[in-house]
């Protein structure tokens, strides 16, 4: 188990987090411009949108694919360790994507087997660093809050509004240049990580049978649907994936072929929602403590609604890039809600498990949502695909509300307090 010894609600964070927040300002930056060069590389290769959102479809894919093992694996392995070996691999990946740009040998194929293997160490990293925030901060609800928006709002500012402008700029200087950026990244990320004091295993056995694995896999599994709050939070982030993932599959050919942005246009685009998910990340805190469940979780959902609609029928750039501060601002405090709740209903030792069978539910609408939304941009046109996200975004909010509500959220909470004071089943 962590050692990583609980803090009162109001002290500071400790060095441990900063650490750790320190490495993902790094990494997020470099990531953000490796998430603005990729589809505009893909993009330069091709202009069909249904070629190009095949490298976001294999992107994703990994979540469909190996999720589970993931999190069982994360269970099983020491966190930081699995955090740090991962950032090493994924430099060797970016690293040699960069000199394949630079060869000039670059094609959609293998962007998307590219992407493909990114993904895969995706799962590890994010069911990884979602399971060893707990050991570092505990589990108190204002502080996972403040810890998971202070991450949320570095991932922004690194992701989507530093990270995309400097890829778009940098891609036009030289396309391998934003890859190169990002693996040196990934270095710095590592060394940091790799001195976070502490043990952060989960208590699970190091090594065991294939049948023992599919086990505890099992076990993540059966927890998460046999519980209903959770059950319905990962269906609402799977429409939240399948919904963005449609949008954002198209959006470097929908600001170029309907609003008349350039590559640099499209970074600053981008960064709308950054404009937004800033401040949404650092004020989730204090949104939490002032509205109830319900309204947070069901009513961001409406908004978001709206806002993604306001996209689709934006006439011009200042109107979609006003929506997507809106989609920014709303998402992020939603985001960091959901996910703080998730830390506090599921026992330190199935983290990793149900976070990644979470992921599976949550995220694996997602290349399904990237290769729809190039069909709905090739047959009814790039504003389709923003126009169809409201509509499910507003249908979900709606099934969501019997089972996500102010009354069955508070509930969950007393029964996940008293089943860690009883100690593990």
């Amino acid at each position: 188990m962590p050692t990583t010894s609980p803090q009162p609600a109001g002290a500071r964070l400790g060095p441990e987090y900063r650490k750790l927040w320190a490495a993902t300002a790094i990494s997020t930056l470099g990531d953000g411009m490796y998430l603005a060069a990729l589809p505009l590389l893909a993009a330069q290769l091709t202009r069909d949108p249904l070629a190009v959102s095949a490298v976001t479809f294999a992107s994703w894919l990994p979540w469909l694919l190996v999720a589970l093992l993931s999190g069982a694996l994360v269970d099983r392995w020491d966190r930081r360790r699995v955090l740090w070996t991962v950032d090493l691999g994924r430099c060797a990946l970016v690293g040699a994507l960069a000199a394949v740009v630079l060869a000039g040998w670059a094609s959609i194929w293998l962007l998307a087997t590219a992407g493909f293997l990114l993904g895969v160490g995706q799962t590890l990293f994010d069911s990884a660093v979602l399971a060893i925030i707990p050991a570092l901060v505990s589990r108190d609800r204002g502080r996972l809050e403040r810890a998971n928006g202070r991450l949320g709002a570095v991932m922004t500012a690194g992701q989507q509004l530093v990270g995309p402008p400097a890829g778009g700029v940098g891609f036009k200087v030289a396309a391998w240049l934003p890859f190169g950026a990002d693996a040196v990244s990934f270095v710095a990320s590592a060394a940091l990580v790799a001195t976070l004091r502490g043990q952060f295993a989960a208590g699970q056995p190091t090594a065991g049978s294939p049948a023992n694995l599919r086990a505890e896999i099992a076990e993540g599994l059966r927890f998460l649907l046999a519980h209903r709050v959770l059950r319905t939070l990962a269906g609402m982030v799977g429409a939240f994936a399948l919904v963005y993932m449609a949008g954002v599959a198209i959006l470097v050919l929908f600001p170029q072929q309907e609003l008349g942005l350039g590559s640099v246009g499209f970074g600053l685009l981008l960064a709308a929602l950054a404009v937004g998910g800033l401040p949404g990340n650092l004020l989730a805190a204090a949104v939490g403590q002032r509205l109830r469940a319900g309204t947070l979780l069901i009513g961001g959902v409406l908004v978001e609604a709206v806002a993604w609609l306001a996209v689709g029928l934006a006439p011009t750039a200042w109107v979609a890039a006003a929506a997507l501060a809106v989609v920014g601002l709303v998402g992020s405090i939603w985001d960091v809600a959901q996910l703080s709740l998730r830390q506090v209903l599921i026992p330190d030792r199935l983290l990793g498990r149900v976070i990644s069978a979470f992921r599976l539910v949550g995220f694996g609408p997602a290349p399904v949502g990237a290769l729809l939304g190039g069909v709905l941009g090739r047959t009814l046109g790039l504003r389709a695909p923003f126009v169809f996200g409201a509509v499910v975004l507003a249908v979900m909010a709606l099934l969501a509300l019997p089972a996500v509500n102010t009354r069955s959220v508070e509930a969950a909470r007393v029964q996940a307090r008293a089943a860690a004071a009883n100690g593990p089943a």
